[in-house]
């Protein structure tokens, strides 16, 4: 495992298009997650450490957004081939056992990844109601234990988004494995 951390965002950049394939067997593109609401896009994975410790709250976070009609969307680009947990089967199979909230894409080509400079799991994008990137950063403060979390800078972030308030100061970069690339 390779511990991989974010780049430094790219504020205002327009969120890529895409086009992939839902685990419940839809089509989905960047289109159906317009809706004059901020906008979060997660690339996770089933087999890595960092997001199976803060899968939990993940789920939670997505009924949060769900509630204030704010889209989360989860797409895995990992090979399939070298990381079988990643296959689309399997993280079929762990969204209907987890019963997540949000949608779970698969980006077998890599493409969007690459489109998106995804880089590891868990990597997180919101961008505001504008579809331009405002946070490029990290869950929350402690992605070990749980129970020391003081500062939810993910969904601060998109509630002031939701507020038209500006998001200001330092993002703290996320952590996490590498995408395993083919």
């Amino acid at each position: 495992m390779a511990l991989t951390y974010t780049p430094d965002p790219e504020i205002g950049k327009i969120c890529p298009d895409f086009t992939l394939p839902g685990v419940d067997g839809k089509k989905y593109s960047l289109k159906d997650f317009k809706n004059s609401h901020p906008l979060v896009v997660m690339f996770i994975c089933n087999h890595c450490p960092y997001v199976k410790a803060i899968e939990d709250r993940l789920i939670t976070l997505g009924h949060t957004l769900k509630e204030k009609n704010i889209n989360l969307v989860a797409i895995c680009s990992n090979d399939a081939e070298n990381y079988p947990e990643d296959s689309f089967q399997n993280l079929q199979t762990r969204w209907k056992e987890k019963r997540y909230p949000f949608v779970y894409l698969h980006d077998e080509s890599q493409e969007i990844a690459k489109k998106f400079g995804a880089v590891c799991t868990p990597d997180f994008f919101v961008y505001d109601k504008n579809i331009k990137l405002a946070y490029r950063g990290r869950l929350d403060d402690s992605w070990k234990e749980p129970q020391k979390v003081a500062k939810q800078e993910l969904l601060d972030a998109v509630l002031k988004l939701e507020k038209n308030e500006s998001l200001t100061g330092p993002q703290t970069p996320s952590m996490g494995c590498n995408i395993k690339w083919r």
